[in-house]
């Protein structure tokens, strides 16, 4: 039987299991490397380049999902990648495309879908979330949440910067994530946060996704 050899980059460990056991539906034989940053990856990548497909979050620690994905195409080009992240807005999307993904597939989607990613890469194939009729409604959701988001920026008027810098932080990421992801330095991160709390009337992070939840935001 041949083995099909596929390495998980993501920081969670229980994303990371669970990724594992719908991975092992795709097909008989299918072997799971994991590891929770782009460091490891790479170096599991150098000492055995024979993976046949990465499934990499965006929002890692240290190097971010981006640009381990230019990395990875750069130096294994002949390795596919595919995006599993909850960061499924359509400009992440494309970034994602972009810098050397081919195929995404949203954390709101079901394990089918992540499953018809998975086979359709492995066969040469590019996977996005309007590949399949069946696999918009992971993203769709996610750009409904983001334009909820907006409007409640809107309604604190906070600026558009402090309003990304808020999505970031109702998905529970860190200061650092947040610089990381979006090229900041980690003390305007912290501004931006402080100044969300204020605008917001709360004087904890808690406190800012409680108010995010009581307004139907998905956080």
């Amino acid at each position: 039987m041949m083995q099909t050899r596929i390495l998980i980059i993501e920081d969670h460990v229980l994303v990371r299991e669970a990724l594992a056991l719908t991975l092992a539906q795709v097909r008989e034989g299918v072997h799971c490397q994991q590891a929770s940053n782009a460091t490891d990856a790479l170096a599991l990548l150098e000492a055995d380049p024979d993976c046949d497909l990465l499934v990499v979050d965006l929002m890692l620690p240290e190097i971010n999902g981006f640009s381990l994905l230019g990395v990875i195409a750069k130096r294994f080009p002949d390795v596919p990648a595919l995006v599993v992240s909850a960061l499924d807005d359509r400009e992440s999307v494309h970034r994602a495309m972009k810098a050397g993904a081919s195929g995404f597939v949203s954390k709101a989607s079901p394990s089918n879908t992540l499953i018809e990613a998975v086979r359709t890469v492995l066969a040469g194939g590019v996977f996005t979330p309007e590949a399949s009729t069946g696999t918009s409604t992971g993203v769709d959701s996610g750009n409904r949440n983001r334009r909820a988001s907006q409007a409640f920026a809107e309604r604190f008027q906070l600026t558009a910067a402090q309003g990304r810098v808020l999505e970031l932080v109702a998905q529970g990421k860190s200061n650092r994530d947040i610089a990381e992801f979006l090229g900041l330095s980690e003390g305007t991160v912290k501004v931006h946060v402080s100044a969300i709390l204020r605008a917001l009337g709360v004087t904890s992070r808690a406190q800012a996704l409680l108010l995010m939840t009581r307004a139907g935001l998905r956080v």
